[in-house]
């Protein structure tokens, strides 16, 4: 993983509940079924499968969880304030993704 973003500082963020909720996430979570228990759960115990060190104003990554259905959960991380910020989070598709969850397929 890049040391550009640390899985860590998100997880004591979010245990400390030191946690900023986009309002563009909270709008996608109610559309697709997803609760912020569901996203804390990802962030907490999910595997980082992308580092996006890029991302401004913080370096972000994309959360793979899987519990009862698999969730991906696009996080952020300021590390001076230590809050996560959470941007997005969806239902892998298998059009997109291969069954695995983790891997995306090549476009055609």
């Amino acid at each position: 993983m890049a040391e550009d973003l640390d899985i860590e500082i998100l997880r004591a963020s979010a245990a400390q509940g030191r946690i900023h909720w986009h309002q563009h996430a909270l709008e996608r979570f109610l559309e697709r079924g997803i609760s912020r228990a569901e996203v804390i759960g990802a962030i907490m115990n999910g595997e980082v499968i992308e580092v996006y060190p890029t991302d401004r104003p913080y370096p972000s990554c994309l959360i793979l969880h899987v519990e009862s259905e698999p969730v991906h959960v696009v996080a952020g991380a300021d590390p001076t304030a230590r809050i996560c910020h959470i941007i997005t989070a969806y239902r892998p598709d298998l059009e997109y993704f291969e069954p695995d969850f983790r891997t995306r397929r090549k476009k055609s």
